[in-house]
């Protein structure tokens, strides 16, 4: 029996046909940059920055373009054990240049996050390996057709790589028109000429506001009671760590603060709910993980169950989002919120927003 609903039903009212239309000219557009031996993965990630493909089409894109339209080779299993050095997998598969390389890694926290293997930057996106995740590996030679024996072995090699064990190169894979190329931002690195405007009319200082009273308020009480320095990692390194983060990055990476009070009860616990709301609530694009033991945690309240969070324990945290920013005051006030200093974020109506950031 004729189906009654049409595949182009979508494409009847004016938004669902332009999404189509753009969606279409977009990946008309990657598969011209592949054709001209650029890495899906890069030019991928250029475009989420950009806000012109959303990161939930990023695997019908992949599975179009080196699936269908230059038919790669692809490989996938559930990581059995993990790399302990991610840097490492970059520093290998550098020296590929017979084979174009993208890997789709199925990120716990962060969903399906795809990179070129070769890119040593665009690969520290993944923070983190985890055992049974799954990993998806695409090789081929852009435009112009592999050897398929060749191709999955290249993609085996790689889970090697990704699974901690040592990969079988084999010498097709170094020879090849496959070379890694920078990506742009890589390329222009180099600080550009000032014009002589620039020169005439140097850059003036942020002008910073007045901040609210709520906001000095609560600056104050925290200055008050700051816990001691041993409790926090230098700040200077905390905001040399956050502005490494380029605007649209997916994850920071994972900040360290350590319990000082003798056990985070239920008042720390109270404590980080109301930083981390303040800090969501002046940032809405951005969200902080909560990681503990390895694992993350869901509900905050979690940590004071059991008591299973004592002195001297370290809860970890991240920041997802784009342009991510204030992580180096984050930090502080967490590290006050799990120590006995807590007390300082438990003031004013149980309901309300307190204005830290």
């Amino acid at each position: 029996m004729k189906s009654l609903v049409s595949q182009f039903e979508g494409l009847a009212e004016r938004e669902g046909f332009n999404a189509s239309v753009r969606h279409i000219k977009t990946v008309v557009g990657i598969v011209d940059r592949v054709a001209a031996k650029e890495n899906l993965a890069d030019a991928v990630d250029e475009l989420i920055e950009e806000k012109s493909l959303d990161k939930d089409d990023v695997r019908p894109v992949v599975s179009m373009v080196l699936g269908q339209k230059f038919r790669y080779a692809s490989v996938s299993a559930n990581l059995t054990s993990t790399a302990a050095d991610i840097g490492a997998i970059a520093a290998e598969t550098v020296k590929w240049n017979g084979v174009d390389l993208v890997v789709i890694y199925h990120h716990p926290d962060l969903g399906a996050l795809v990179v070129n293997p070769k890119n040593a930057k665009r690969l520290a996106q993944i923070d983190r390996l985890n055992r049974s995740e799954l990993l998806v590996v695409y090789a081929g030679r852009f435009a112009k057709e592999g050897e398929p024996k060749l191709l999955d072995a290249a993609c085996e090699a790689v889970i090697d790589l990704f699974s901690g064990r040592k990969a079988k190169v084999k010498p097709e894979f170094l020879k090849g028109d496959c070379a890694y190329k920078p990506v742009k931002e890589e390329k222009e690195t180099a600080p550009a000429k000032a014009s002589p405007k620039a020169k005439a009319t140097p850059k003036a200082p942020a002008k910073r506001g007045r901040p609210s009273a709520g906001a000095a308020k609560a600056a104050s009480a925290s200055a008050a009671v700051a816990p001691e320095p041993v409790a926090v990692e230098p700040p200077k390194a905390a905001v040399a760590a956050a502005q490494a983060v380029k605007p649209g990055a997916r994850m920071t990476p994972m900040y360290n603060v350590l319990v000082t009070n003798e056990l985070f009860h239920n008042g720390n616990v109270e404590a980080w709910k109301r930083i981390i709301a303040s800090y969501t609530t002046k940032h809405p694009g951005l969200q902080v993980l909560v990681y503990y033991d390895g694992e993350r945690i869901m509900d905050i309240n979690a940590l004071f169950k059991w008591g299973k969070v004592k002195h001297g324990s370290n809860i970890k945290f991240a920041i997802t989002g784009d342009d991510i920013c204030d992580v180096a005051k984050l930090q502080r006030y967490l590290a006050q919120g799990a120590s006995h200093l807590y007390e300082a974020f438990l003031k004013g109506p149980v309901n309300s927003v307190m204005a830290l950031f």
